[in-house]
């Protein structure tokens, strides 16, 4: 028999139960949609992250104490910060950052409690790239002088003012009375940080005011942002801030007391935190490909069964073994392949769908579609061949005389 001619015997022989060879793509289809949509769900949600972290600042190196180490954060100090804006090449700003206990903040007679303060340089919105909405942020000089001013963030301005100009007027954080002399952009929830939710100073009132009971105490910060001047200056300012800082502290480079990172360095750990998530999503739908491949393998048997008879005639009219082995073979490839086709255009507006009303960010991975289309396709074959062997061998007397 010619291959055209096997292929068309195959067809008629699926055709001939449509409800059947539909129930039996089921589980190809399920495996294969599901193989597209996690792994969409996976990139989607390490994009996001992403986004989220270059949201925080383009071209950002983070310094910060060194964890493990003790007495690590009571070397870290502002002078470092200073020290690296005077002396490090290649940077266009450096933000200095320390953070006390959470404070109650009154305002128009409204009381917030346990806010995020954060005491910071000048030159925050442009390291950070976060702007300010109404009004300005503190220049360098009042941040040395310690003038009591604060920058709020759009919620706590919403909260505490309103639809009121929050402009001018007094808080009170802790004991201490600020004037409002800027309001920040909208930003929301950032890596777990409420934006919004967050009280802005000048890093010297923090220390005085807030940092004086603190372990941390005095002149120290949590974290220095430097921003350098281009993707092409990263390596040379990191090269530049580890052997000023290790100078200053009087510690070898590859031992120091402090780290510092990219935001590729950050982006590079959660993706490796959500590798195994990718992993586990896409051995669940394996386990769906392999599930629908035992349906088709149980689907031919029986219809090797059932149609003993017709083999037994095939064969006594010519039919070769491998003529036969070759039709059932096809047979189970082809209600892989229309599962997988139908797998992968589910899988595809499926993962739209759920990242446009799922309330979760989907990106559809290219490579999942032939990686899915493909696995079907060597489903139907591995579990095929089984059936189509058994039809191939049997004994076309016995199976003439089947019943």
């Amino acid at each position: 028999m010619t291959l055209r001619r096997i292929l068309r015997v195959a067809w008629e022989g699926l055709t001939l139960n449509k409800v059947r060879s539909f129930l039996t793509t089921l589980g190809v289809i399920i495996g294969v949609a599901s193989v597209i949509i996690m792994l969409a769900v996976s990139a989607g949600t390490e994009a996001e992250i992403a986004d989220e972290i270059n949201s925080l600042g383009a071209n950002l190196i983070i310094v910060s104490p060194a964890r493990g180490i003790p007495g690590a954060a009571k070397t870290f100090v502002l002078d470092d910060a200073y020290a690296i804006e005077e002396e490090v090449v290649g940077i266009s700003g450096i933000s200095a950052e320390q953070t006390p206990p959470p404070q109650d903040v009154k305002g128009n007679n409204v009381l917030l409690e346990d806010i995020a303060i954060v005491g910071t340089t000048a030159d925050l919105p442009e390291v950070r790239d976060y702007t300010v909405e109404e009004g300005r942020y503190f220049t360098a000089e009042e941040n040395d002088r310690e003038i009591k001013l604060a920058v709020l963030g759009a919620g706590i301005a919403e909260d505490l003012f309103g639809e009121q100009s929050a402009l001018g007027q007094n808080v009170t954080i802790g004991s201490t009375k600020f004037t409002v002399i800027g309001v920040m952009e909208s930003k929301g929830i950032v890596s777990d940080v409420d934006y919004d939710g967050r009280v802005y100073l000048p890093i010297g009132v923090v220390n005085d005011k807030f940092m004086t009971m603190s372990p941390l105490g005095g002149e120290r910060v949590r974290t220095i942002y430097v921003k350098a001047e281009g993707q092409d200056k990263i390596d040379s300012v990191i090269t530049q801030i580890t052997a000023l800082l290790a100078e200053r502290h009087d510690v070898e480079p590859n031992n120091a007391d402090f780290s510092v990172q990219t935001q590729q360095d950050i982006i590079s750990t959660q993706e490796a935190t959500t590798e195994a998530f990718r992993s586990l999503l896409a051995w669940v739908a394996g386990i769906s490909l392999v599930v629908g491949g035992i349906g088709i393998m149980n689907i031919m048997l029986v219809s090797v069964t059932e149609r003993t008879r017709e083999i037994g005639l095939r064969m006594a009219l010519g039919a070769r073994p491998r003529d036969v082995l070759l039709q059932f073979l096809i047979e189970a490839v082809i209600l892989s392949l229309v599962g997988g086709i139908v797998g992968v255009l589910i899988g595809v507006g499926g993962s739209y769908l759920f990242g446009e009303f799922g309330g979760m960010r989907t990106e559809i991975v290219a490579l999942s579609i032939p990686l899915a289309f493909g696995a079907a396709a060597a489903v139907g074959i591995f579990f095929g061949y089984y059936p189509a062997t058994r039809a191939a061998q049997l004994d076309p007397i016995v199976a003439l005389r089947h019943e």
